[in-house]
């Protein structure tokens, strides 16, 4: 995945150079890097360990367009271990961290769901802080992203879900107050949520915003689909408002437009039956709000 997704960005000369760059990190940082991690999607990932025996893992970014890097690498600077994985190392340029290595994920251990969403939120209140001075995108340029992002790529959504997303992300913008924006995690998710050797757990893989903290509640709204059109979609939304005393609508409204954006992009990348759960989900939600 790690490799088409390299290709189709155009970074030939990185795949080229992967095995260089692996081994000026490995002199200048002082590690030793193990075996790959499988499973990822927009980076190279090791096993490292570095000169005093700390286990780490070695986090090499697939150079594209925008600053995706940077941005991760400013939140857990940001977070300083709270919440996030702990940053040993970065550098923005090479696209690389070094950072804490940590156990299986909430999906590896199949958490029970309502535990789930109660060690998520709690996550995600540990991220979110005021912040300034550091260059991360906000709410509002990111619902601009994912309106256009869902007009030009809406082939595979319904009508009715695409129209449905693009007014809520519209909405969004047009509710962003940057005197209420917080440092957001951006992509908080089962599978990026790991166990530390406490038994607790820490995020990895920050988007970075500065935002509105309900966007991180739209994302953890999108997932599950099949369960949340099995009831009431909007009890979620106030479940997660009433936990993080924050605003159930603007739940909602980043939710319906996350979902719809997923769903075509797991859908493109062939990763399903995800990618269609959510856009069948999202079709229920519009034509029900229709």
């Amino acid at each position: 995945m790690v490799r088409a997704k390299a290709e189709a960005a155009g970074a030939h000369a990185w795949l080229d150079g992967l095995p260089a760059l692996v081994a000026g990190l490995e002199r200048d940082w002082q590690i030793t890097t193990g075996r790959p991690y499988t499973g990822g999607t927009e980076a190279y990932v090791a096993e490292a360990l570095r000169a005093d025996g700390t286990p780490a893992v070695l986090k090499l970014m697939i150079p594209r367009a925008g600053d995706d890097a940077e941005h991760e690498i400013a939140v857990l600077r940001c977070c300083r271990g709270e919440g996030c994985a702990e940053l040993y190392q970065a550098d923005h340029e090479r696209g690389a961290m070094l950072r804490e290595r940590l156990g299986p994920s909430l999906y590896d251990l199949r958490i029970p769901f309502d535990r789930r969403l109660e060690i998520l939120t709690g996550l995600a209140q540990a991220v979110w802080r005021p912040v300034s001075g550091v260059d991360l995108p906000t709410g509002a340029a990111k619902a601009r992203w994912l309106a256009a992002f869902i007009t030009e790529h809406r082939a595979g959504a319904s009508e009715a879900a695409v129209a449905h997303a693009v007014a809520c992300a519209q909405s969004r913008e047009r509710a962003h107050d940057d005197a209420r924006a917080m440092l957001v995690h951006g992509d908080i998710h089962q599978w990026n949520a790991l166990r530390t050797a406490g038994g607790g757990f820490k995020l990895v893989d920050p988007d970075g915003l500065r935002a509105e903290p309900e966007y991180d509640l739209g994302v953890l709204m999108r997932e599950d689909p099949v369960e949340l059109i099995a009831g009431d979609p909007w009890d979620r939304a106030h479940l997660l408002a009433e936990r993080t005393g924050t605003d159930p609508v603007a739940i909602w409204e980043w939710s319906v437009t996350e979902r719809v954006s997923t769903g075509l992009i797991t859908t493109a990348v062939g990763l399903e039956p995800v990618g269609s759960r959510m856009l069948a989900a999202a079709d229920a939600i519009a034509r029900r709000a229709g």
